[in-house]
């Protein structure tokens, strides 16, 4: 059964557009559309239960490759912090009245809901953190409210001023000043491979602590630049600063590899120094930052469909067709092959992943990037048997939970189309955001039409983008597959 479509009155615009634009595409009549999970003509097959990304659908990590990092939060509770040398503890010592622990409560009752670190600028009052350690009140204050507690057990109440959701930053007002130490530099912060950096914070909740690492380059494949910090960085030090030896700010704790020893990462302080200047500029803060939000989000949807589109995608051949595939830094790609020679049938797949997101709340990612192309054939089973498996991995429910309040329900598309040299059959599912207008996440599931023994299924998944850059990937996508001739 096709996903219902229960949309209010500002999603419905773009997303009734769907009927009309797939044979638009490509000068084709539509076929009458067919139901969206009911098996294909007997010459047809169907879209793969595709892996899924993070955000929409994840996809299975492929054997022999390091999984990706986790998001925030994600991290570690089990590591323990080793004894800090005497130059740690000088440092802890001279730093420890301008560390924080920053809390979220729940207005209703004042009950602990996270922590995470945070640290005073300067002389002033300005705390800085990520922005993970204070979603819940940037995207819910009438539910949630912030609070610090300092190294002497001494709290008060925080004021969000800024965030920058895409580099996991956040910038917090505080009752008191800070004693000078920790100062971020106005000029850019210049690193040497392994030079020492000191993180502290308040790990796992447990009191405030820091821990001793090296600096070890930029993450490579990563939308927007991390360091890599190889030291510990426990749940809970998310926002502590990572300092140099004489006290400087390199770094932002953000998070740590689960599947690695001491691989832990930082947001670089010339973020950081961004995110001040816009403060020191801004008159007053937000009332409502889910507008914010949502133009960070929009921002970024812009750049990372520019990189995907920005040259014609790379063809790969599967079989007889010629699938579209993206390999970059932010995209890594994976084979698959389930071959057996007395198997009744075989399966190929490509799949290819951005290994990063943007972090919106505990429950949600966005701007992210998968597709997945699967070519299923078989030389031994009768075609009507071969159409009901094809058939049977053609599944248009699988595009995320239809219970997902964050989203609207999906609103589906089906017709039969002719590529230059492919007939398939396409599905596409559009989902709006319903705190981030202008949001949507994008699913095209496609499946050929044109061999009754072997089919070539592939799906693109698209979270968090325009609706106008939504169509433009799936057209580009869906246009590049083809088939040579026989």
């Amino acid at each position: 059964m096709r996903p219902a479509l229960l949309l209010s009155s500002r999603f419905l615009a773009p997303l009734a557009l769907l009927a009309f634009l797939l044979p638009a595409w490509f000068g084709t009549a539509a076929t009458p559309s067919a139901s969206a999970t009911a098996a294909p003509a007997q010459h047809g097959a169907a879209a793969p239960p595709a892996p899924q990304p993070p955000l929409v659908i994840s996809p299975a990590t492929p054997p022999a490759t390091t999984p990706p990092a986790p998001g925030p939060g994600e991290t570690d509770e089990t590591a323990a912090l080793p004894t800090p040398s005497t130059a740690a503890q000088q440092l802890y010592s001279d730093a420890r009245g301008d560390l924080l622990q920053i809390r979220m409560l729940l207005r209703n009752g004042r009950s602990q809901s996270s922590v995470g670190s945070g640290f005073l600028v300067g002389t002033g009052n300005l705390v800085l953190t990520n922005y993970h350690v204070v979603s819940q009140m940037a995207l819910d204050p009438d539910v949630y409210l912030g609070e610090y507690v300092d190294t002497d057990g001494r709290s008060g109440p925080v004021e969000l001023m800024a965030v920058d959701v895409l580099h996991d930053l956040a910038v917090v007002r505080v009752n008191r000043e800070g004693s000078g130490y920790f100062m971020v530099p106005d000029i850019p912060v210049t690193l040497t491979q392994g030079q020492y950096l000191y993180s502290l914070g308040n790990p796992l909740d447990l009191g405030f602590a820091i821990s001793e690492g090296s600096y070890n380059g930029v993450v490579k494949r990563s939308f927007y630049d991390q360091l890599i910090f190889t030291g510990p960085i426990n749940s809970g030090m998310s926002g502590g600063p990572s300092v140099t030896a004489s006290g400087m700010v390199a770094g932002i704790n953000v998070s740590k590899r689960r599947d690695g020893e001491l691989v832990s990462f930082l947001v670089p302080v010339r973020y950081a120094q961004e995110l001040l200047r816009k403060v020191a500029a801004q008159p007053r803060p937000p009332k409502d930052f889910n507008p914010l939000i949502g133009q960070q989000l929009l921002a970024h949807q812009r750049e990372m469909i520019d990189r995907l589109l920005g040259e014609p995608l790379s063809i790969k051949t599967m079989g007889p067709y010629h699938v579209p595939v993206r390999e970059s830094q932010q995209l890594r790609c994976w084979g698959r092959s389930n071959f057996r020679a007395e198997a009744e049938y075989n399966a190929d797949s490509v799949s290819c992943a951005m290994e990063a997101a943007i972090y919106v709340s505990d429950t949600q990612q966005t701007g992210h990037v998968s597709m997945t192309h699967q070519y299923l054939r078989s030389a031994s089973l009768h075609p009507l048997q071969f159409a009901t498996l094809a058939s049977s991995t053609f599944r248009v429910d699988r595009i995320g939970s239809t219970r997902d309040t964050r989203l609207t329900r999906p609103a589906c598309s089906e017709q039969f189309v002719h590529t230059a040299s492919l007939p398939v059959r396409a599905v596409v599912c559009v989902r709006a955001y319903r705190k981030f207008a202008g949001l949507y996440n994008f699913t095209l599931l496609s499946a050929s039409t044109d061999d009754a023994q072997a089919s070539l299924q592939s799906r693109l998944d698209l979270a968090g983008v325009s609706y106008e850059n939504g169509m433009r990937a799936t057209r580009a996508f869906l246009s590049a597959l083809g088939r040579r001739r026989r």
